[in-house]
């Protein structure tokens, strides 16, 4: 069940209205019924799988509120072990079961493809959500949740169950104990949001595809300049997509009374790649500083304690935990190389800012702050981030390399066929420019005036009846 469906839209109205019907005891229950049942939509057996990992990490996190750091060191081993392991198994198997293949037989005798049918959506998600609980637990920040029921909704939570926001225990699981009545300002909110997530996702990203997955699955029949355009959009479609999903996941959960966190703030307009990590995925992106950068960098602290190669220790624990940090992430998404480049990618440029920043602050050179300067940096930043989405998007690194190579030798005289024509490609560019006039002005739109209220949601929905695009019905973000 997919948030751009009517079946969503018929499912969501049901569980928000019974749900506000309900005594307050009765709706964690109703809420997680109704998010086994979404999970489900997808492949019934997903629901056994992610209730082991929820059995795992729930009862680790009770082993955890023990007195003994020691033993608690090693519930939280054991614990990390487990959950990592089952996403692991599911999500790399089969690139294991094929490189031990070749290894023992020289060439590919064999798979189990009913593994590839069991990947359960979202798993990712799921396995990053209950590390950070036993993580929180560990750390002492939280109590363990002993109601399994809660715990449970805490990690199933449908709205944002297969592709985030990825919620910290101490930010969700109280919100479920309060009583939440029906608050008209908060469905207002809450549907705007919905509605435009919508409209970045069936109108723009969808359409944006068409360009993207033509250009990117025929690659070497493509110009450069093709090639190009294609990798531009593609930022714009993943963004739109990703974005889209977010916005949904949270306007869903307002509407209901609970407050879910903001994954995006305009990041195509940061001035800095470190900066655009502050806007993008923001749920990922502190999950990776609070629990991957910060112990990595604490950890080389402890042991690189004098200059070496005439850096100091600070410069090799800031370099070394953004690269392995970045690196951790791309591998994250899959287990294809491509991945793997785009995280090194995004960990240079991290390095290299970090760098720069050390120099003109050793030398005292101050970068002028105005408009062109700013504009620069923007730019600057939104080619490099999409020169880095050429590996996320592209099968694989031969494909990659031969866009690269393409878009590097184009030519201003080339001609170039898009498998959009020339007033749908026009049309895609009053769209962008519209998305980005909207995101720099109006990220969240003050919906307090009811007449306000009922006329864009009357345009937005007007918009993506007539222009969204039906056939693109999957989220990117769902395969990770």
């Amino acid at each position: 069940m997919v948030f751009n469906s009517l079946q969503f839209l018929l499912f969501f109205t049901s569980v928000s209205t019974l749900f506000f019907n309900l005594p307050q005891r009765f709706r964690p229950a109703i809420l997680l019924i109704a998010s086994c049942y979404f999970y489900m939509c997808f492949l019934p057996v997903y629901l056994l799988i992610m209730t082991g990992t929820i059995a795992i990490s729930y009862f680790i996190g009770l082993k955890l509120s023990g007195e003994s750091r020691t033993n608690n060191r090693v519930y939280l081993i054991i614990g990390l072990l487990l959950v990592i392991g089952v996403l692991a198994f599911f999500k790399y198997y089969i690139s294991y079961n094929e490189f031990l293949v070749n290894l023992l037989y020289g060439k590919p005798k064999s798979t189990v493809p009913i593994v590839s049918i069991l990947l359960p959506v979202g798993l990712s998600f799921h396995t990053f959500q209950v590390i950070s609980y036993m993580i929180e637990v560990y750390r002492k920040k939280i109590k363990p949740e002993r109601n399994f029921g809660i715990y449970s909704l805490y990690v199933m939570f449908f709205p944002q169950l297969v592709a985030g926001p990825i919620e910290r225990p101490q930010n969700l699981i109280p919100q479920f104990r309060i009583e939440n009545n029906f608050d008209f300002e908060n469905f207002k909110s809450g549907v705007m949001m919905m509605a435009f997530g919508f409209f970045k996702k069936v109108v723009i990203a969808d359409r944006l595809a068409i360009v993207v997955n033509a250009s990117y699955g025929s690659a070497a029949e493509q110009s450069g300049f093709a090639l190009l355009v294609a990798t531009l959009l593609y930022s714009i479609q993943l963004y739109c997509d990703f974005s889209g999903y977010s916005e949904i996941a949270v306007g869903t959960a307002k509407i209901m009374g609970f407050k879910l966190t903001d994954n995006f703030k305009a990041p195509y307009f940061s001035k800095s790649i470190t900066e655009f990590w502050t806007k993008w995925h923001i749920s990922l992106s502190t999950w990776l500083r609070d629990y991957l950068f910060l112990p990595i960098a604490y950890k080389v602290l402890r042991v690189v304690k004098k200059k070496k190669l005439g850096l100091k220790p600070e410069v090799w624990s800031y370099v070394i935990a953004a690269l392995l940090t970045m690196f951790i992430a791309g591998i994250w998404h899959g287990d294809a190389w491509t991945f793997a480049i785009w995280g090194l990618l995004h960990g240079t440029f991290i390095v290299a800012s970090f760098v720069k920043s050390r120099i003109y602050k050793k030398f005292r050179i101050k970068i002028s702050q105005g408009l062109p300067f700013s504009t620069i940096k923007v730019i600057t930043t939104f080619l490099l981030v999409s020169f880095a989405w050429i590996f996320f998007r592209a099968p694989d690194l031969s494909t990659s390399f031969l866009i690269i190579s393409k878009i590097f030798s184009v030519s201003v005289f080339s001609v170039s066929s898009f498998a959009l024509n020339s007033a749908e490609l026009i049309f895609c560019v009053i769209l962008i420019i519209f998305l980005f006039l909207k995101e720099k002005l109006w990220l969240v739109i003050n919906v307090r005036s009811n007449l306000l209220f009922y006329t864009l949601i009357l345009l937005i929905s007007s918009a993506c009846y007539l222009f969204g695009v039906f056939e693109q019905s999957q989220f990117l973000y769902f395969q990770f």
